[in-house]
């Protein structure tokens, strides 16, 4: 087990692809949610904060040309020579095509940028978007798609205020695959009524899907989110984190070798977070899932024939 690969990780992967290590620069493009805007719903997700699981730095007065200029030049010394602009904020397909275009053409301010990443909600993808997508791919620009899913479970969906169904996912899903697009999946663990068989079951589906990326979040409680009013009430309770560290290891498992694993745990800062405060200490609990993995045989895959 010693020289055995856990999983394969992104860094990896665009090494593998670019011939040397990539990074990824995180955008906030001022976007917004068809739940939070009326749309569909008002206040987001019961777990979504003011920044929209961002950076929050479009609502501190940084365009998008400043947000990228200032991460290039924060990189570049650093060793950095290549970069994906991840559109991180809200849901970045979430405006008319002219729009969108002049947003994702901040590609073209550095010949150092080979990629983007852009994330969105199922329910914000159609054949329009796609095919000016396509146009940055014939440009010989890496071009992969984020779908928040979070759960496969309906009555998940509508507990947490996602505004989408897993069908509405599986539309977006395979219209996507139909042109040729990757398709990284979000997944959270610790959702408000659901048990560890339900949360394999997420991934276990999406191992038989065989997805082209995804990234394992655990629940947490942001300042000043829904989900934090539910906490004080004492109407949730925390994932413990030998449980988390538990299900990721197995969830790889089940999960085919071709699939990139693009985070392991969720990311944020300490002073947005109520709990559980083992979160933002994101390289320990990664850490403790390797450990975990080695100690107990564990590897991406080892079960994938089985599910």
């Amino acid at each position: 087990m010693k020289n055995l690969v856990l999983y394969r990780s992104l860094n990896s992967f665009l090494k593998e692809k670019f011939g040397e290590k990539v990074k990824k620069i995180p955008l906030d493009a001022g976007l917004t949610c068809p739940n939070r805007d009326g749309t569909k719903g008002y206040g987001g997700c019961i777990y979504c904060d003011a920044k929209g699981s961002g950076t929050g730095l479009y609502a501190q007065g940084k365009t998008l040309e400043e947000q990228v200029l200032y991460f290039l030049n924060l990189y570049k010394p650093k060793g950095f020579n290549k970069f994906i602009a991840y559109f991180q904020s809200f849901s970045n397909t979430y405006a008319d095509p002219q729009t969108l275009k002049r947003l994702y053409d901040v590609l073209f301010l550095d010949s150092s940028i080979v990629g983007m990443a852009i994330g969105t909600r199922p329910d914000c993808v159609n054949e329009e978007i796609i095919k000016l997508l396509l146009n940055y791919i014939d440009l010989g620009y890496y071009v992969w798609v984020e779908l928040g899913l979070q759960t496969i479970h309906n009555e998940t969906l509508q507990k947490i205020n996602r505004g989408h169904t897993f069908e509405d996912f599986l539309e977006a899903y395979h219209l996507l695959k139909k042109f040729g697009i990757p398709v990284v999946v979000h997944i959270i663990f610790g959702l408000p009524g659901e048990t560890r068989e339900m949360m394999l079951e997420t991934v276990k589906t999406l191992g038989k899907l065989q997805v082209d990326g995804i990234k394992f979040h655990a629940l947490y409680i942001p300042k000043g989110s829904q989900l934090e009013n539910w906490y004080r009430q004492q109407k949730y309770t925390l994932l413990e984190k030998e449980e988390y560290v538990s299900l990721v290891a197995e969830a790889l498992t089940y999960l085919p070798e071709t699939t990139v694993i693009h985070r392991l745990c969720s990311e944020t800062r300490k002073e947005d977070l109520v709990a559980p405060l083992w979160v933002a200490q994101k390289h320990e609990v990664v850490s403790q899932i390797q450990k975990f993995m080695q100690t107990n045989q564990l590897y991406q895959g080892k079960n994938f024939n089985r599910i």
